[in-house]
């Protein structure tokens, strides 16, 4: 099962919406940088604005708004910028990490996924609903390549060496390997219906395919599916914990968080959620805050228990989320994330 949001207004509306945008963004900046140093940013997709939270009293610091469809995050490796692509909005917006205050923008084509590659060169958008994928120098966002693809780019990650990026394709049922320095696609393959999530993990890429109750283990070098890791129907994107030594499932259509054994990558323990989880981050306390789409909160998770002990409230249709206080290299969710070097 899919959400997709790209169902537009009228062009009066859209108009109407975007100067309402513009000048409540303008008045959230005109009162000063929030105050907290530790904020979770979620960004609401139907609500067209960013909340920040202080991580440590749950409360709500401010709400940025942005144009018209916000969904994915990406922190610049650096640690200095939260980056928002508003999609329908064809706009990039940058943060500042600390303060959470709205720094710059510039147009983008269709910025719904977004994803530095490890080693800090490339930047690149999957735009879901312009069927393109797009790669940026990551120095100065200027476009190096851009492929139309067959349909509905979603979700990528990248080798840990930064030569490919995998990316999938939802409505065509199938994953994409594209060489970084080339745009050359050098395979696609089948791997299931309605593919989302990509994750790199022991020299295999697994593929959460939401039409079915499975993740798919896929062989880098020529994409065809190895194995199906069986779990909660609707398998949606797959996260790496700080430490990385876990490995979590969001089955957003069922309400389930699968945690994965490390090595034989079968389900040990599930966690019900109701609400559509769909994004997961680490609080420093250990605790997970999942994003509930359907529900309008991100739910706060005690790992060990599976208890939900705490849930905020948000704006519709809450999408992407990120604490400042992670490593902006946790973003990558890679299971097999470089050192990067200190900036």
């Amino acid at each position: 099962m899919s959400f997709l949001p790209h169902q537009r207004p009228s062009r009066p509306a859209r108009r109407t919406g975007w100067l309402m945008a513009a000048c409540a963004g303008v008045a959230v900046l005109a009162a000063g940088p929030a105050r907290a140093e530790r904020l979770a940013f979620v960004l609401n997709s139907a609500d067209a604005t960013v909340d920040e939270y202080d991580i440590d009293s749950h409360q709500q610091v401010r709400r940025v708004s942005v144009l018209r469809e916000p969904h994915h995050t990406a922190p610049t490796l650096d640690g200095k910028y939260l980056l928002v692509g508003d999609t329908s909005g064809n706009m990039l917006f940058f943060l500042d990490a600390v303060t959470g205050e709205r720094v710059r923008q510039i147009p983008m084509a269709d910025p719904y996924q977004l994803q530095f590659s490890p080693d800090g060169k490339y930047f690149t958008i999957a735009g879901l609903a312009r069927n393109q994928v797009d790669i940026y120098d990551a120095s100065d966002y200027h476009l190096l390549h851009r492929l139309h693809v067959d349909a509905m780019p979603s979700h990528m990650n990248y080798a840990p060496d930064s030569s490919v990026v995998y990316v999938s394709l939802q409505d065509s049922g199938k994953l994409t390997a594209i060489e970084t320095a080339t745009g050359k696609v050098l395979w696609t393959s089948d791997v299931g219906s309605t593919p989302a999530g990509v994750l790199w993990h022991n020299d295999r890429i697994l593929v959460g395919v939401m039409g079915t109750n499975y993740v798919a283990v896929v062989d880098p070098a020529d994409g065809h599916v190895e194995r199906k890791i069986e779990m909660a129907p609707g398998p949606h994107n797959l996260f790496v914990s700080p430490d990385g030594k876990r490995l979590f499932v969001t089955c957003r259509a069922s309400g389930v968080i699968e945690r994965l054994d490390w090595d034989s990558l079968n389900v040990v323990q599930s966690y019900h959620v109701a609400g559509g989880p769909d994004d997961i981050v680490f609080a420093p306390d250990g605790r997970m805050w999942a994003t509930l789409r359907w529900r309008q909160h991100v739910a706060i998770i005690d790992p060990a228990s599976g208890e939900v002990v705490d849930s905020i409230r948000t704006g519709r249709s809450p999408h992407g989320i990120w604490l400042n206080t992670n490593e902006p290299a946790l973003h990558l969710s890679m299971a097999d994330r470089p050192v990067l070097p200190t900036p």
